[in-house]
């Protein structure tokens, strides 16, 4: 049973039409280095949607995670700090069934579904990877991708190969992991144009670019940053897509879209997050200072940055 501080959120007596109700997309990238978008300073990857995202929202110069990956989305999810979320450590292959965010715990999109929106989880869960534990069952009307880390699909620890699930089932094993960007992206798309005429929460945990890296024939090889910059060009190229489905739809002026990260670069493989300290799994600036951008034409300052302390937690209380 939820606590009081977890019970559902209704906009009740709001004079605020369902239909009008601001749409949200969250964009999460896993272990993306702080300063991996060319108008933050990098020079070896090309990232003109990310890019053009900063330049007509606000950039978060202060913005923290939690340096891990299941305790950061738990955080981003439920709006606290991820011990009192129950996901104090990675969640992993858990045949028990015990392992992953607590069925009591109130999350932002159950919130969002008590308000008539639709919700749709795209990308990496790892927040449990059985039935009780996956999004279907946290308030998404809908899932597709991988319930953990890419290199949780290893033969030699007897780990069973990467599977891709739609809802509940494992639809394929081992997953093409050289794919997984372009099919979230076509998810994406279809899912906006399912609802562009009802309000929608769409939350896309990109499975890039934790290693192994992957990126499709599109992209592999191109990057002056090899692999890591391969990944990470092509989550800039699925941005871009959202963003032209929404206004290709006329959603663009009526959509709040979040670009951060789960945590910093590990620092291997290309990734940097150079001139910070430290990196992912370390509670120096480098493992928790992630990259944050806002975009709401009309609502949120065009090419502005904020230099407040925010963190993950802060999102579920500003869509309440």
């Amino acid at each position: 049973q939820k606590t009081a501080y977890e019970i559902p959120l209704r906009l009740v007596g709001s004079e605020m039409c369902i239909r009008d109700r601001p749409n949200v997309i969250i964009i999460y990238t896993d272990d993306q280095a702080t300063l991996d978008v060319n108008i933050l300073g990098a020079k070896d990857l090309v990232s003109p949607n990310m890019d053009k995202l900063m330049l007509s929202g606000t950039t978060f110069t202060q913005f923290y995670a939690s340096p891990v990956c299941s305790p950061s989305r738990a955080s981003l999810l439920t709006g606290k700090n991820p011990q009192r979320a129950g996901v104090p450590g990675n969640a992993g292959q858990d045949l028990s069934r015990t392992s992953g965010l607590p069925p009591s715990e109130y999350t932002m999109a159950e919130m969002f579904k008590d308000n008539g929106y639709a919700t749709y989880l795209i990308g990496k869960w790892h927040l449990g990877d059985q039935p009780p534990h996956l999004p279907t069952a946290h308030g998404f009307d809908e899932y597709y991708g991988i319930p953990y880390s890419n290199d949780m699909a290893s033969a030699r620890r007897g780990d069973p190969p990467l599977p891709l699930i739609q809802d509940t089932k494992v639809i394929e094993a081992p997953a093409n992991q050289a794919t997984l960007t372009k099919r979230y992206t076509r998810e994406a798309i279809q899912f906006i144009e399912r609802n562009k005429s009802k309000p929608f929460f769409l939350y896309l945990p990109h499975t890039f670019p934790h290693l192994p890296l992957f990126a499709s024939k599109e992209f592999h090889g191109k990057s002056a940053n090899g692999r890591y910059g391969d990944s990470v060009e092509e989550i800039d190229w699925s941005t871009g897509k959202i963003l032209d489905a929404l206004k290709q739809h006329g959603l663009d002026k009526n959509t709040l879209v979040i670009f951060t990260s789960d945590n910093g670069s590990n620092g291997r493989n290309g990734g940097s997050n150079a001139p910070l300290s430290g990196s992912k799994g370390g509670t120096m600036e480098g493992g928790m200072r992630v990259p944050m951008i806002a975009r709401w034409p009309g609502h949120i300052p065009a090419g502005s940055t904020c230099n407040e302390l925010s963190t993950t937690m802060d999102f579920l209380p500003t869509f309440t």
